[in-house]
């Protein structure tokens, strides 16, 4: 566990006032713990850079300018989503017997047997969920992987860190092997691509029909339905009645 000595103000600008803060090069934070009273506080930027710019875990001492001193460690850390600058910081007070939960950074060590045979390092899980008392809080976790060889990973249940309880899923991958993605060649992509199965033909609409096919068939049968309309007007017309009586006559 590696210590670090911080220094900060305690923060009088609260709520918009931070605002001012920020323009002036500093961020504003809050110190809190079980049992003990929260203290907002405020620190330069570049003084909070070590903390979290980092993949160990610290142990922070923080001096304040009231004199006193409290050990603790960083929270969290909110960020500008556009400018990527911090806006406000947590620090936890630690209490030298009492347990706490802590996220912890892994590190991978050595040159995995797999990578040497043309396979790939996955590296899964980057932080762990620990338990234990501060005095006990590793700065790394570190995983062997010389003897990884393809297919094969490590997963949480195979990992021991003493005096820590680890709070992560047992079957949790935390790094693994896997073979490298083959890509096929451009002859083979071009030499399936001439074997794939083609359409059947479509026969085009509107295709003239066949001599001999249903459609020739029909075609006379339409003539005639043409030259009917000729035929009634052929007839002779009948006369009226008036015309009879004057004929008899």
């Amino acid at each position: 566990m590696s210590e670090i000595t911080i220094a900060a103000e305690i923060r009088q600008e609260l709520g918009k006032r931070a605002k001012s803060l920020r323009r002036s090069g500093k961020v504003p934070g809050i110190y809190y713990g079980h049992g003990q009273q929260n203290i907002p506080v405020t620190m330069a930027e570049l003084s909070l850079q070590p903390l979290y710019k980092t993949t160990a875990t610290h142990v922070i001492n923080l001096k304040l300018d009231d004199g006193s001193s409290h050990t603790c460690i960083l929270r969290d850390v909110q960020f500008d989503p556009v400018t990527e600058r911090p806006l406000h910081f947590d620090l936890f007070g630690l209490n030298e017997k009492e347990e706490l939960t802590i996220e912890i950074p892994v590190r991978v060590k050595g040159t995995p047997k797999g990578v040497k045979d043309g396979g790939i390092l996955q590296h899964v899980m980057h932080r762990m969920k620990v338990s234990c008392l501060p005095k006990n809080i590793p700065d790394h976790i570190e995983i062997d992987v010389t003897n990884l060889e393809i297919n094969r990973s490590i997963h949480v249940n195979e990992v021991s860190v003493p005096n820590v309880k680890i709070l992560e899923s047992e079957k949790g991958t935390v790094v693994a092997v896997v073979p490298p993605t083959i890509e096929k060649a451009p002859e083979v992509v071009a030499a399936e691509a001439a074997v794939a199965p083609t359409e059947p033909e479509v026969i085009a609409r509107g295709k003239k029909p066949e001599e001999g096919e249903e459609g020739a068939e029909k075609a006379p049968e339409k003539a005639g339905a043409e030259k009917a309309p000729a035929e009634k007007k052929a007839a002779p017309e009948k006369k009226p009645p008036a015309e009879k009586k004057a004929e008899k006559k």
